[in-house]
């Protein structure tokens, strides 16, 4: 008998809401080992709308200081990717968010890529992001794991990718598109450049099938506006490591940075 599957929570999303979603990033095992499930559920309730959890991973090659930073210490720390999945064996108890997991290949496949995805579906993991996972191989290949484990392969664009290979991942993309702001690393930048801005203007006149998130540099509350106005919302991730980093009281601290984002 074949089961039937339940609806994507990030195509749920992205069905009801169009507009000013946050997504935000931070390192599994950051900033103390035990913090992960915890941070995902402040974060569920002090108003973020999609939560992306790192696996720390040695060598990363998207990620600036902050987030390579905050990786070193989770590994110190002790954590894995078994670690990272026993702790969120009940993360579905007390989070409905949309969750998503995003690392780099080489582990993934150290561990198997179809037995990662089967414990993803177990969990409720929603999508991957896999920086270094070229979008060949992941059709020819590893497309079939994707889709028996009902997750979502969150690709990416930057403003360096041709009009052909942009329209080429919305054709092969089912959620959501991830628009790098700029062809840097990660990190929290002091503003968004005209360049940027032209770039958005760029993609959002493409008229995608898909939806997409600006990040790279999205920090406050004005570059998340910014980000709005071109994308279905944005993704915050150094800037709140940053946060995390420097919290006197994750309950506390989590509540009023991501309210100064979204301004309730």
């Amino acid at each position: 008998m074949n089961l039937i599957k339940t609806e994507n929570r990030i195509n749920k999303l992205f069905n009801t809401r169009k507009q000013g979603i946050l997504s935000v990033y931070y390192s599994a095992g950051f900033p103390a080992l035990s913090d992960t499930a915890r941070i995902a559920g402040l974060l569920q309730e002090s108003g973020a709308d999609i939560i992306e959890i790192g696996v720390p991973y040695s060598d990363p090659i998207a990620d600036g200081p902050t987030i390579q930073e905050s990786n070193s210490k989770a590994l110190k720390n002790g954590m894995s990717i078994n670690l990272l999945f026993e702790q969120l064996a009940s993360i579905r108890e007390k989070v409905d968010l949309p969750i998503i997991l995003m690392g780099y290949i080489n582990p993934v496949l150290q561990y198997g890529m179809g037995k990662f995805c089967e414990r993803c579906e177990k969990i409720g993991i929603d999508g991957l992001i896999l920086p270094d996972l070229p979008m060949a191989e992941y059709m020819e290949v590893y497309k079939v794991d994707f889709e028996k484990h009902n997750l979502k392969n969150i690709f990416l664009i930057t403003p360096q990718t041709s009009e052909d290979r942009i329209r080429e991942i919305d054709r092969n993309t089912d959620g959501f598109i991830y628009m790098v702001s700029s062809a840097s690393i990660t990190g929290a930048k002091s503003g968004i450049s005209e360049e940027q801005v032209k770039y958005f203007e760029r993609v959002k006149s493409m008229k995608l099938n898909n939806p997409t998130l600006i990040g790279f540099g999205i920090s406050n509350r004005e570059s998340f506006d910014l980000a709005c106005q071109y994308a279905s919302g944005a993704i915050i991730g150094s800037a709140f490591i940053n946060v995390l980093d420097k919290a006197d009281n994750l309950e506390k601290d989590i509540e009023v940075y991501i309210k100064s984002i979204k301004g309730k």
